[in-house]
C-alpha cells in the first residue's frame, strides 16, 4: 500500500541544513521537534502517522519511498536553515537546549533570559544527549566553587571564564587543561563542568584514535572531554588547535572514492591526566592549565554524596551563569583591552561578563599568570625551547645554520646519556621545530628570526635577546657553540 502523500506534507516543515542533510519540523504534543529525515525518530514518527491514518503497519519498503520523496523535496524545494547543537545564536541573542521532553530553550540577551518553548533557531538531538534543569535566579556562584577542587582563586575564576565561554556559540574556546595526582578529583571536576552546560549519558571519553573519531564526537556534542591521557600524538594537538579556534574537517565518506563529509565548528573541551600532556607549543598557547591537589582524606566526601549536592545548587549555577551572559552582552560593545592576549576574543567575552561577580581585571591577571606559568612548562617540557633558552641566556646573538645548531648540540649530548632525546635528527625538521616555539621563546625574550643570504641564497636563523645587548658575546660558552656560527 503506498504512503498517503498528502500526510507527511501537512505534519512535517521541511528544509535542508548547510551540507545538504534533510531535516523536519514536526508538531508532537504541542512543540516543535527537529529531526533528520534519515533519523530512527523520524522513521518511527512516520510509521505512527500512516498507522493512525491507515491502521495498518507500513512496510519498510513504503517507509523507504516516503523517506525518499521527502528528501528530495527537502533539498530541492525547501529553505536551508542552520540546525545547531545545544548552543545557537540569533539576531544578538543566545539560545541553549535545554533538551527536555518538550524541546525547550533558554534565550539570553541583554535584558536577562527566559524559557521560550519555540526558540527561532533550530536544534539537534544527539543520542546520548542529557536535559539540563531549568535554571533558577538568586544562585551565587560559590555554591560552584564548594564543589570543585581548586587550589587558587586565580584557577577557580579561570574555571568560570572557561564555562561562560562554553555558553557562546562559535568560540574560539581556550582548551581546559587538567593535570594532578590520583586523587585530586580530576575526572569529577571535568563531569561538573560539562554537566553544567552539556551534560552527556557518556561525559568523559577516551581519545580519539583517528581525526574521523574527533570528527563524530564534536559533531554530537558541544563540548567534548576526553579523561585519563598520558600524551597527545601529534595529529590530534593540531586538530585540538583548530578544534580551539574554529576549522575544518573533512573525511572521506565510507564506500565511495570522491565524496567528503565536511564538518566546519569550534567546540571547547577539556584533557585531564596525571601528566602534563601538553607539550606543543601552538596548543599549549590555546590553553589554560589547572593543577590540581590531591584531596585529604579527612576533607573528602563520597562521589554520590558530592553530586547529590551539586544537583541541588545546579539549577541556581546555571542561572547565576546566565545572568553573567547577558551582563556579558550588554557590555561587551563597550569593553576593551589594553593589549590583546593569545584568544583575544575569549579574554574580550571574559572581561564583559567578569563585573558580573567580581572587579574588573580579575580574569586577565588570572589569565597572564596562567599563561606566564605555561610558557615556562612547555620550554622546559621541549627540548629544542630549553636548550635555545640556555645558550641565549649567555650571549646576546646568535647566527647560522639550523645544521650548524643540530651538529653542537648533538656534540654537547654525547658524554651525557639521552641528553639528545627528543631532538630532531635533521637541520629541516629542527628549523620546523624552532618556527613552531618562536612565539613562546619571543615571550621570554629571544627573538628567532629566518632569512636566505648570499650569493646561493643558505637559509640562516638569527636568534637574538631582547634582554641584552647584541654585542654581548659568551665565546664558545656551549659546548663550543659559536655567537655567530657560518659553519
Amino acid at each position: 500500500m503506498a504512503f498517503p502523500l498528502a500526510l507527511p506534507f501537512s505534519a512535517a516543515s521541511l528544509f535542508h541544513d548547510p551540507n545538504g542533510t534533510a531535516f523536519a519540523d514536526l508538531e508532537i504534543d504541542g512543540h516543535r521537534e527537529t529531526w533528520p529525515l534519515r533519523s530512527r525518530q523520524f522513521r518511527r514518527w512516520l510509521r505512527r502517522r500512516y498507522s493512525e491514518e491507515t491502521g495498518s503497519a507500513a512496510s519498510a519498503g513504503t517507509i523507504r519511498s516516503a523517506v525518499d520523496l521527502l528528501e528530495a523535496r527537502a533539498q530541492f524545494d525547501a529553505p536551508e536553515r542552520t540546525v545547531n547543537i545545544r548552543i545557537a545564536e540569533h539576531d544578538g541573542r543566545i539560545y541553549l537546549d535545554l533538551a527536555d521532553n518538550d524541546w525547550r530553550a533558554v534565550q539570553i540577551g541583554p535584558d536577562g533570559w527566559q524559557v521560550v518553548t519555540s526558540p527561532p533557531v533550530r536544534f539537534r538531538r544527539a543520542p546520548g544527549m542529557l536535559p539540563l534543569p531549568i535554571p533558577q535566579g538568586g544562585g551565587s556562584i560559590e555554591a560552584l566553587a564548594a564543589l570543585l577542587n581548586l587550589s587558587t582563586p586565580h584557577e577557580f575564576a579561570l574555571v568560570v571564564a572557561w564555562l561562560l565561554a562554553a555558553l557562546q556559540r562559535g568560540g574560539p574556546y581556550p582548551l581546559l587543561v587538567i593535570a594532578g595526582e590520583q586523587g585530586s578529583a580530576k575526572t569529577v571536576l571535568t563531569k561538573i563542568l560539562r554537566a553544567l552546560i552539556d551534560p552527556n549519558a557518556a561525559p568523559t571519553r577516551a581519545p580519539p584514535r583517528e581525526e574521523r573519531d574527533l570528527m563524530i564526537a564534536a559533531n554530537n556534542g558541544h563540548i567534548l572531554a576526553f579523561d585519563n591521557l598520558s600524551g597527545l600524538p601529534a595529529w590530534l594537538s593540531d586538530a585540538l588547535c583548530r578544534l580551539a579556534s574554529g576549522g575544518s574537517f573533512a573525511v572521506r565518506q565510507l564506500y565511495t572514492d570522491c565524496d567528503e563529509v565536511l564538518f566546519q565548528a569550534a567546540r571547547p573541551a577539556i584533557l585531564n591526566g596525571v601528566e602534563d600532556v601538553v607539550c606543543r607549543s601552538d596548543l599549549a598557547d590555546r590553553a589554560i592549565f589547572l593543577a590540581l591537589e590531591p584531596i585529604a582524606d579527612e576533607r573528602r566526601r563520597t562521589e554520590r554524596q558530592l553530586w547529590r549536592e551539586f544537583e541541588i545548587v545546579r539549577p541556581r549555577i546555571l542561572g547565576f551563569l546566565l545572568d553573567a551572559v547577558a551582563h556579558g552582552l550588554r557590555r561587551l560593545s563597550s569593553v576593551r583591552l589594553e593589549r590583546s592576549p593569545r584568544m583575544a576574543d575569549f579574554a574580550l567575552w571574559a572581561t564583559a561578563c567578569e563585573t558580573a561577580f567580581w572587579p574588573p581585571g580579575t580574569f586577565l591577571r588570572a589569565y597572564d599568570a596562567n599563561r606566564r606559568a605555561a610558557i615556562d612548562g612547555v620550554i622546559e617540557a621541549d627540548p629544542v625551547a630549553a636548550f635555545v633558552r640556555e645558550i641565549m641566556a649567555v650571549r646576546g646573538t646568535w647566527a647560522g645554520r639550523a645544521s650548524d645548531l643540530l651538529r653542537v648540540r648533538i656534540a654537547a649530548g654525547e658524554d651525557v646519556p639521552d641528553r639528545t632525546a627528543g631532538w630532531p635528527r635533521n637541520p629541516r625538521a629542527l628549523a620546523g621545530r624552532l618556527r613552531r616555539c618562536q612565539t613562546f621563546l619571543r615571550t621570554v625574550g629571544i627573538d628567532i628570526a629566518f632569512s636566505r643570504e648570499g650569493r646561493t641564497g643558505s637559509r640562516m636563523i638569527r636568534m637574538t635577546s631582547l634582554t641584552k645587548s647584541p654585542r654581548t658575546s659568551a665565546g664558545n660558552g656551549s659546548g663550543g657553540l659559536n655567537e655567530n656560527a657560518r659553519g
